[in-house]
C-alpha cells in the first residue's frame, strides 16, 4: 500500500517575487547606472526627463536584496550621483571636501536604500493585486524615498538639501506641482511614477494594453498640473547689478576692490527710474557699517537713484559676525539689517569646533574655516522696502524650505531677493546654473517674482512662473532692469509643505512598521 504524502507547506506570499528580483550582479549594476545617470537630469546638462528611469533603476536593484546589499547599493548610488553633481566643490578645495561630503550623504542613501529594500520585501506581500501594485507599491516607495531625502536635507546642522529630485524639474512642465505640493511633495511624485514604471515593467501578467493605459493616464495627470492661480497687484521696478568681483575665499582680497567693481557696473543703470536696486552677497565687504567711506558710497548711490539699496556685507556684534544684508536708504544710511538663518557647516561655520578642529586641521583645510559665522534665529528674513515686503534669501537659503515659507507666510514678502556668490565654484560652474534652478523653482513654489543676483553669475530676474526674464552671463560685469510683479497670494505648496514634509516622513514610517508586524505575525501564524 503506497503512502500518501502530505503537499509541501506553500512558499510565503511574495518569495515568487523574490526570485524574480535581479541577480545580484545585475543589481549592482543598475545601482551604479543609476548613480551615473542622474545627474544627467540636473543643470547644466537639464536633460530632466532622465530622472524617471534613473530612480527606476535604483529602485529595481534593491528589489530582493538583503539589508547589508541594500545599504551597498544605495550607498554607490549616492556616491557616484553626488561625486559627479556637486564636482564644483573641487575647483578651489582640491577632491577632500568632496569625498567627504560625498561620502556623508552616500550613507543616507545606504539607509535610504536599506527602507526601500524593506518596503519591496513586505510591500509585495500585501500588495499584489492591480490596485496594490500600481497604487500601493509606488506610493509606499515614493514616500520612503521623500522621507529619506527630507531627513539628509535637514539633520544634522540643517542637512545637505542639495541634489533633490525635485531641483531636476525646473524646466520642466512639472515645475508647476511645487506650487501644490512643495519640493517634497514633487520628489515624492517623482519617486512614485519611477516606482510605477518599474510595477508596469514588472507585472507582465497584466495585459500590455492595461499596463500601457495606467501609464498614459499617470502621464498625462502628472503634466497636465497647472500652476496654482496666483494674483498680481502693482508691479516693482527693480536693478540688480553683478559686479565681475573675484570674491571667493581664497581670492587675493584688495580692500574696496569689490565695492568699485559693483560701483562701475551701477554706472549702466544710470538715467533709469528704479523701485530698488539689488547688489549681491559680499558687494559691500566687509563690515560695511563701520566704514563711514563705504557707507557714503553706499548712500551716494541710494540717492543718486532716489531709490534704496539692498547689498550683502559682513557685519559683527561684539564675539558674533554675520552674514548680512543691508538695507540703505537715500540720506538715511543702513536703517535694517537681515542675518543669514542657515550658514553653511564647514563652509561658513564648524560645527563642534572642538571636534573637527583638529581633523580639518591635519588635512590643512582649517584655514578656510578660522571663524564662525553666527546664527541670529530672531533676524527677520524680509525687509519693508519701496513700500513692499521683500523676502531675503543669501545664497544657500535659498535651498531652505523652512526659511521659504516664513519669509511668505510670517512676513508677508510680495517679491524675494537672492543676493548671492559663487565666485568659489570657478568660471563656467555647474554650481551656478544648479542653484539658479533651484531659485526658479522657488519662484513658482512660492508664486513670487524672484531676483537672483550673483557677484560672479550666474545672475536672472525670475518671474512668478520661472520663466527667466532677464540673465547675465557669468563672470562678466553687467545689470538688469526690470518690472516684476508683486503678490500676496499664499500658494498651498507653502501653506501646506510643512504638513507634507512631515506627512511624507511619518507615512513612510508607519508603512514600514505596519507592514513589518503583519509580517512577523503572519511568520509567527505560519509556524504555529
Amino acid at each position: 500500500m503506497t503512502a500518501v504524502q502530505a503537499p509541501a507547506p506553500a512558499p510565503p506570499r511574495g518569495r515568487s517575487r523574490a526570485r524574480s528580483a535581479l541577480a545580484t550582479p545585475y543589481a549592482w549594476a543598475a545601482a551604479i547606472a543609476a548613480g551615473a545617470i542622474m545627474p544627467l537630469a540636473f543643470e547644466p546638462v537639464g536633460w530632466w526627463p532622465v530622472i524617471v528611469p534613473a530612480v527606476g533603476l535604483a529602485l529595481v536593484a534593491l528589489r530582493g536584496r538583503s539589508l547589508g546589499q541594500a545599504f551597498g547599493m544605495g550607498f554607490a548610488t549616492g556616491a557616484l550621483f553626488f561625486l559627479l553633481h556637486i564636482q564644483w566643490i573641487t575647483v578651489y578645495l582640491g577632491p577632500v571636501p568632496l569625498v567627504a561630503l560625498s561620502a556623508w550623504m552616500a550613507t543616507w542613501w545606504g539607509l535610504g536604500g536599506i527602507a526601500l529594500a524593506l518596503a519591496w520585501r513586505w510591500g509585495e506581500a500585501r500588495m499584489q493585486g492591480p490596485l496594490g501594485a500600481f497604487l500601493g507599491m509606488p506610493a509606499l516607495l515614493g514616500a520612503t524615498w521623500a522621507a529619506r531625502e527630507t531627513l539628509s536635507s535637514t539633520v544634522p546642522w540643517g542637512g545637505f538639501a542639495w541634489g533633490r529630485l525635485a531641483h531636476s524639474q525646473a524646466a520642466s512642465p512639472l515645475a508647476d506641482t511645487t506650487s501644490w505640493v512643495g519640493f517634497s511633495g514633487l520628489t515624492f511624485l517623482l519617486a512614485a511614477a519611477s516606482a510605477l514604471v518599474v510595477q508596469l515593467v514588472l507585472h507582465r501578467r497584466t495585459m500590455l494594453r492595461r499596463r500601457l493605459t495606467i501609464g498614459a493616464a499617470a502621464l498625462i495627470l502628472l503634466v497636465a498640473i497647472p500652476q496654482f492661480p496666483i494674483a498680481s497687484h502693482g508691479a516693482l521696478r527693480v536693478g540688480a547689478v553683478q559686479g565681475d568681483s573675484e570674491a571667493g575665499l581664497l581670492a587675493p582680497r584688495v580692500p574696496g576692490e569689490i565695492l568699485r567693481q559693483h560701483l562701475d557696473a551701477t554706472r549702466a543703470l544710470e538715467g533709469e527710474e528704479l523701485d530698488l536696486l539689488v547688489w549681491p552677497e559680499n558687494a559691500a565687504e566687509w563690515y560695511a557699517d563701520e566704514s563711514p567711506t563705504t557707507m557714503a558710497a553706499l548712500d551716494r548711490v541710494a540717492s543718486g537713484f532716489h531709490a534704496p539699496l539692498v547689498t550683502g556685507t559682513i557685519t559683527r556684534d561684539g564675539d558674533d559676525t554675520y552674514n548680512a544684508l543691508l538695507q540703505i536708504e537715500p540720506g538715511e544710511g543702513a536703517v535694517a539689517e537681515y542675518r543669514k538663518r542657515h550658514p553653511v557647516p564647514f563652509a561658513e561655520y564648524l560645527p563642534q569646533r572642538e571636534l573637527f578642529a583638529p581633523i580639518l586641521d591635519a588635512l590643512g583645510f582649517l584655514q578656510y574655516i578660522p571663524r564662525d559665522y553666527s546664527i541670529d534665529p530672531t533676524s527677520a528674513n524680509a525687509f519693508d522696502v519701496a513700500g513692499t515686503v521683500a523676502g531675503l534669501a543669501i545664497c544657500f537659503d535659498i535651498i531652505d524650505d523652512t526659511l521659504a515659507r516664513e519669509m511668505v507666510l510670517e512676513h508677508g514678502a510680495e517679491v524675494i531677493l537672492a543676493p548671492t556668490n559663487n565666485a568659489d565654484f570657478g568660471e563656467g560652474s555647474a554650481e551656478n546654473v544648479q542653484q539658479l534652478a533651484i531659485a526658479q523653482l522657488r519662484a513658482v513654489e512660492a508664486g513670487r517674482a524672484l531676483v537672483n543676483i550673483s557677484t560672479v553669475g550666474t545672475s536672472a530676474m525670475i518671474a512668478p512662473d520661472g520663466t527667466m526674464l532677464d540673465r547675465l552671463p557669468q563672470y562678466e560685469p553687467g545689470a538688469m532692469l526690470e518690472e516684476l510683479p508683486l503678490s500676496t497670494t499664499v500658494t498651498p505648496g507653502l501653506r501646506l509643505g510643512a504638513w507634507i514634509d512631515l506627512a511624507l516622513v511619518i507615512g513612510a514610517a508607519l508603512a514600514l512598521a505596519g507592514l513589518g508586524v503583519a509580517r512577523i505575525a503572519r511568520t509567527r501564524r505560519a509556524d504555529a
